[in-house]
């Protein structure tokens, strides 16, 4: 166990950054799951800008690549384009 105030507290940090971390990701796949799910061409487009909006939020928080954001998107448009 950690002996310094600095490394307990480091370790506090750690817990809460990674529950968050691991929340934001969940609600990221489970929205694009959603998304991907859809058959509704109309719908699908009017969600399209929340789940944009979102990978380039976790983009720009470096838990997701800023490659990966960009090919989820991609993937996503033409999925949407497609129905």
């Amino acid at each position: 166990m950690a002996n310094h105030k600095s490394s307990i507290k480091r370790i506090r940090q750690t817990k809460t950054r990674t529950l968050r971390n691991k929340v934001q990701s969940k609600s990221m796949r489970n929205a694009l799951k959603e998304i991907r799910s859809m058959t509704d061409k109309k719908k699908a487009q009017t969600e399209m800008p929340k789940l944009f909006s979102m990978l380039d939020r976790l983009a720009k928080k470096n838990l997701i690549h800023k490659n990966k954001a960009a090919n989820l998107k991609s993937e996503v448009a033409v999925h949407i384009n497609k129905l």
